[in-house]
Parts: C-alpha cells; sequence; structure tokens
C-alpha cells in the first residue's frame, strides 16, 4: 500500500493546511472551509495522475483533436458531517463522478472510550469502479475502517483512495491493516505524530466539523 505524505514535499498545499491549523485563522469560518476545499482540489488533481487513460477524439470547430481522458468510473464517498466541504473540493474536479454518504461518530461510553456508529448510507453501486474516500481527519483510522465496511455492501472497487488531510501514524498503519494492500493508496496533506488522551490529532487542528460548521450542542 503506498502511503503519500505531501507534507513532506514543498508546495502551495501547505499554505492552506497551515491556515486551517492556525487558531488566529481558525475564526473565520468561511475561510477554513474554502481551505479545506481547496486542499481537496488539490489532492483531487494529484490523485488524478494514477488514473487509466486513452486518447479520444474531440471535434472542434476546425478539426479533430486527440485528448487522453481518464477512464475511470469514480465514486466520491464522503464520511459525515467533518467531510462534506472536503468531498466539494474534489467534487469541482470530478464534477461527473458518482456520490456515496457515510454517517459516522463516535459513540462515548466514558470519557475516553467510544465505539465507532455508522447510521446512514447513500451510495450507488462501487462494483469494479475507483473509490475515493474522503476524511479530513484521520485520528485512529476506526471511522475510516467503520466506513469501509459499510460501502462493501455496494460492491467491490477495483482501486480504492483514502484522502485524509491530517492523519496519525497510528491510524495510517490501522488502514494499512484493514484495506486490501494492492489496491489501495493513502493520500494525506500531513501526518502527526500522536493522539491525546481523548484520540484527539496532536498538533491537529482541533475539530474540523465544529470549525466548518459551528459547535454541536
Amino acid at each position: 500500500m503506498e502511503i503519500i505524505d505531501f507534507s513532506k514535499t514543498n508546495s502551495l498545499l501547505n499554505r492552506f493546511v497551515a491556515e486551517i491549523r492556525d487558531v488566529a485563522v481558525q475564526t473565520d469560518r468561511m475561510r477554513f472551509r474554502r481551505n479545506i476545499a481547496r486542499i481537496g482540489e488539490v489532492m483531487a488533481y494529484e490523485l488524478s495522475k494514477r488514473l487509466d487513460y486513452t486518447a479520444k477524439p474531440v471535434k472542434t470547430p476546425l478539426g479533430t483533436a486527440n485528448v487522453s481522458t481518464h477512464d475511470d468510473e469514480v465514486v466520491l464517498c464522503t464520511i459525515l458531517r467533518a467531510g462534506l466541504v472536503f468531498h466539494e473540493g474534489f467534487l469541482n474536479y470530478y464534477d461527473d463522478a458518482a456520490n456515496a454518504f457515510i454517517s459516522a461518530y463516535r459513540r462515548y461510553k466514558d470519557e475516553t472510550e467510544f465505539d465507532i456508529v455508522t447510521e446512514y448510507l447513500a451510495a450507488p453501486t462501487i462494483e469494479g469502479k475507483t473509490l475515493i474516500i474522503t476524511d479530513p481527519m484521520l485520528a485512529t483510522g476506526c471511522s475510516m475502517e467503520a466506513c469501509w465496511h459499510a460501502i462493501r455492501a455496494k460492491g467491490e472497487p477495483r482501486r480504492v483512495h483514502i484522502a485524509s488531510i491530517i492523519a496519525t501514524e497510528q491510524a495510517v498503519q490501522h488502514v494499512q491493516a484493514v484495506f486490501p494492500d494492492e489496491r489501495t493508496t493513502v493520500w494525506c496533506a500531513a501526518i502527526d505524530p500522536e493522539l491525546n488522551e481523548h484520540s484527539y490529532i496532536v498538533p491537529g487542528l482541533g475539530d474540523a466539523g465544529d470549525l466548518a460548521y459551528g459547535p454541536k450542542d
């Protein structure tokens, strides 16, 4: 399984990641959402280089041009609710993709222990398709595992891409143990070293859903 960590290279993406981490910038909820979407757009472009392409004729006013475009049938899947704006960034580039949505949340048993609960799935068939699962925060990897088990009711994808903005080393290892190694690629804007006692990423950025859409009761 290939793990791609964009923070190891210098690019404009790092600026967007710096801003969503910055407590001074996080107070601007609109800018936070836009930066999340922009990260999604950059990742969507980079990921597109791994799709399969063939040249196809395009009729122009003066003749015919052969243009290589991808052949993959893409399904974009996101985990509600934090993943919505990240998903939007991908959808801006894969505008003809099919879409899937899964709810997954932590049901706490006490201050630190929790189960991952999935209650909603709306998805097309993923049989033989290229599945891109977007979730901005990959803390433990348990929500991603729950998403994978749920979406497989819709078929077996030909290829899987997992896109996250900030992950932990622990979560990446968990994903490696759960997903099919030969068909999966993990894309991260950054991989942070640890979780705190509440399983939040450190240094991370806080709760992405709350920062994007406001706090929950």
